[in-house]
């Protein structure tokens, strides 16, 4: 928030000099643009093209509506909410986004049965019940002008630092005045950059625990042993690593595929349910 709230005062300072407009108007009128995000034909024509997506075509949208109908009619819920849509990537992936689209890699609909589809579409389906996507679409949208305007100082200190160089190395005070400057926008830049990956790092650890809140709440939609099964297809078809280092914990979005099917099958044992 305050790296933000730094980052809309350089964006106001313009408006100010030029239209008198109030600071505290252009912030919250800047904040809430991100409504708009969360209009249905926006994400479907807008946020699409910009995840790389695509709506699927008649053969998808069949495997995908035999997956997606029986979480739909078992819990009641308006099929019209939702944006179906397929990513084309040879690994078995899906994500929920905005809140409203669930997107399916083309790899998961050619690998992944009808049950273990309806699964994996259940767990998506429990980030938007649990407004995950909500707070992310928001959190992206406060780094995205921080992640600007810290790249446009990273330029300008290099525009700055040539041009030192170049004309004013021989005049002593304007030569110290132009490394100071250089140096000065190298600072706030790097600041800048540093809130976004302190940011990103607290985002990715809450991230990591939405995972297993999904999963369990796609067991309590009812299909939480199509999901163990499809999570289990996901492990087997991923290439074996090495352990982990403390790093690649602390960044990754997501926790390790093994300690998911440990706690969703604990838990569907605690609730009778396993199979």
């Amino acid at each position: 928030m305050p790296a933000w709230l730094l980052t809309t005062t350089v964006l106001w300072l313009p408006f100010w000099w030029w239209g008198d407009v109030r600071y505290w108007l252009f912030v919250l009128s800047f904040f809430s643009l991100f409504i708009v995000l969360f209009s249905r034909p926006v994400q479907r024509f807008v946020l699409l093209r910009l995840l790389g997506a695509r709506l699927p075509n008649s053969r998808e949208k069949a495997v995908l509506d035999a997956a997606w109908l029986p979480i739909v009619r078992r819990n009641s819920l308006d099929r019209r909410r939702f944006v179906l849509a397929v990513v084309d990537t040879d690994s078995l992936n899906a994500f929920a986004c905005g809140g409203h689209l669930v997107i399916v890699s083309s790899q998961a609909i050619e690998q992944l049965d009808d049950a273990q589809l309806s699964g994996v579409m259940a767990h998506e389906l429990s980030h938007h019940l649990g407004l995950h996507t909500v707070t992310l679409t928001i959190a992206q949208w406060m780094i995205l002008p921080i992640t600007l305007l810290a790249r446009t100082g990273m330029k300008l200190r290099a525009i700055a630092e040539a041009a030192t160089v170049a004309f004013v190395r021989r005049i002593p005070l304007l030569h110290a005045l132009g490394l100071f400057f250089a140096a000065f926008l190298h600072v706030v830049s790097w600041l800048l950059m540093l809130n976004v990956s302190l940011a990103t790092s607290l985002g990715n650890a809450a991230s990591r625990a939405t995972e297993f809140h999904a999963d369990r709440r796609a067991a309590q939609l009812g299909f939480g042993n199509q999901l163990l099964a499809a999570m289990r297809v996901w492990e087997s078809a991923s290439p074996q690593r090495e352990r982990p280092s403390m790093w690649e914990r602390v960044f990754a979005s997501h926790p390790p595929m093994r300690v998911r099917i440990n706690k969703l099958a604990a838990y569907l044992r605690s609730r009778g349910v396993a199979r």
